[in-house]
């Protein structure tokens, strides 16, 4: 415990150190208790000189990446939001997404080989150098014999004891999740906790290549017919646990908008597609590429949009999938009573909520940014008032949805940078009422009642079983919580166990370090 909080102090300073507080005053002036505790923390006996002749934007980033693989993943998020953070502090956040320092190459070779083997191991020739590092792992290209026929791929490897730094770091952020729930009672609703032990748990999968392989198979299978989008093949006989093989991609990064232009493709046009394409793979398949910025999206030669890192995927079950389009297509033919219908049903919010006043909050949001273009929408404001408005409304957060919701975000953010005049409504429109209609064709239904029914009575005899999970389910959807008979739940519930037996040795070693921080530093 007294690591955790030592990790979090470390951080802390470093934050501070950089001057973060400068940055951050640029878009939002913060409390004065802030400010303090910001000078307290980065206060220092030592005389550096500060030589650098570097921007805020700059010491910022250099902190976060020096900070480790949890803060890297929210400064890529946060470079595809020009219009919360600005432009020069998203200009500078950019190179946190495949630009970081690599390791070397003879430990990338001993990783490789411990994975699949020495005798794959020596059928791979030409291992270049890293062409890309990332904060979980680095690629390099190479080629290997597929049955005869000498393929280009691209080797995507682990950085050494990444595993071990991430859950140190994780830990520690979440003792801070619980501190805040305890010391601010209305974040509690937020479910900060559950949150941060989800993100664990997701990560640590990614930190597993060979699920990843698993989810690049299969969507692959469920966008294969899908016009303009292409998903790389695995070689499942060059993966393992720590090395990921696939077709290397010839192509130029989505963030490059000169080289896409040369090559005569629409911006515009592509723009659109990763709207739709993800739209699509969110409602139709319930399958989504969750970490869709900038560094993971490349336009092959043929102008097709080909997403690279499928360690975090996202999953949303039929019924959600259902709220979901149905909420978007509201909000989109300004049918706010719909809207809020759908929020009390989907137990979004409180039965007892009244439908007419959270309609008129939901048109308060609506109105303004209707048909508006990504550049003319204030997202801080926006922000703003969703909070204010979930607030009032006791609005639970939905932890099965909040990779939906952060990759929506992070996708509206790469189309703009692509063609800030892009219209998220109108470009989202034929995808839900296609999607809509489909779902509500009575051929259709008919078709999935009799898959559906032949497949109940082959499970007639696992029926009590089957009905215990269902309610288990189902009391999972409603609440929003981890199921409480799951493994997962099971080590939240440790880990809480283990946060509140530390609670009161927590607060005495924190002024402890504090006061420790000002000798040691």
């Amino acid at each position: 415990m007294l690591k955790k909080i030592y990790i979090l102090l470390k951080i802390a300073r470093k934050l501070c150190q950089s001057e973060a507080l400068k940055v951050i005053s640029k878009i939002h002036k913060p409390p004065m208790i802030i400010v303090f505790l910001s000078s307290l923390l980065s206060f220092s006996f030592s005389n550096k000189s500060k030589k650098e002749n570097i921007s805020d934007e700059e010491k910022l980033c250099n902190s976060i990446q020096s900070m480790g693989t949890t803060f890297i993943k929210l400064g890529q998020f946060l470079a595809t939001r020009p219009d919360i953070i600005g432009e020069k502090l998203s200009d500078q956040l950019e190179k946190l997404q495949d630009k970081l320092p690599p390791f070397s190459n003879e430990k990338a070779k001993d990783i490789l080989k411990k994975n699949i083997g020495e005798r794959s191991f020596n059928s791979v020739i030409n291992f270049s150098e890293p062409v890309a590092a990332a904060s979980i792992a680095q690629v390099h290209k190479a080629q290997i014999n597929d049955n005869g026929t000498i393929k280009d791929v691209g080797i995507k490897i682990l950085r050494p004891d990444i595993k071990k730094t991430f859950n140190e770091e994780i830990d520690a952020l979440m003792l801070l999740a619980y501190i805040i729930e305890n010391l601010i009672k209305k974040t509690r609703r937020l479910k900060l906790v559950e949150v941060v032990f989800l993100l664990k748990e997701i990560t640590n999968h990614e930190m597993d290549l060979r699920f990843e392989a698993a989810a690049a198979n299969e969507f692959f299978d469920n966008t294969k017919n899908d016009s303009g989008f292409r998903v790389p093949k695995i070689y499942w006989n060059y993966t393992g646990e720590e090395v990921l093989t696939l077709d290397w991609i010839d192509g130029v990064s989505i963030r490059e908008r000169d080289a896409i232009m040369s090559k005569k493709i629409d911006l515009n046009i592509i723009a659109s597609d990763i709207i739709q394409h993800f739209l699509r793979h969110a409602v139709r398949d319930g399958f989504f590429h969750a970490d869709m910025h900038q560094g993971n999206l490349f336009i092959d030669n043929s102008g097709q949009i080909v997403p690279i890192d499928f360690g975090i995927m996202g999953r949303i079950d039929k019924l959600n999938r259902k709220y979901l389009a149905e909420i978007l297509y509201g909000f989109i033919k300004r049918d706010y009573k719909k809207v809020a219908d759908v929020h009390i049903q989907a137990g979004l919010v409180p039965q007892n909520v009244q439908v007419d006043e959270l309609a008129q909050a939901l048109r308060s949001i609506g109105e303004p940014i209707f048909g508006q273009s990504v550049k003319d929408i204030s997202g801080g404001k926006l922000l703003t008032q969703l909070f204010e408005i979930t607030e009032k409304f006791n609005m639970q957060t939905q932890p099965q949805l909040l990779l939906l919701q952060k990759t929506m975000v992070v996708v509206e953010g790469v189309a703009r940078k692509l063609n800030p005049d892009t219209n998220i409504w109108e470009t989202s429109k034929p995808v839900l009422e296609k999607w809509l209609k489909e779902t509500k064709d009575p051929l259709n239904n008919l078709s999935k009642t009799l898959k559906e029914s032949t497949e109940a009575l082959k499970n007639l005899p696992d029926f009590p079983k089957i009905m215990e999970k269902a309610n288990q389910a189902l009391t999972f959807l409603a609440s929003g919580q981890i199921p409480q008979n799951s493994k997962s739940y099971s080590a939240l519930e440790e880990k809480r166990l283990e946060i509140k037996s530390f609670k009161n040795q927590s607060i005495i070693g924190l002024l402890l370090l504090v006061f420790l921080g000002f000798i040691v530093f």
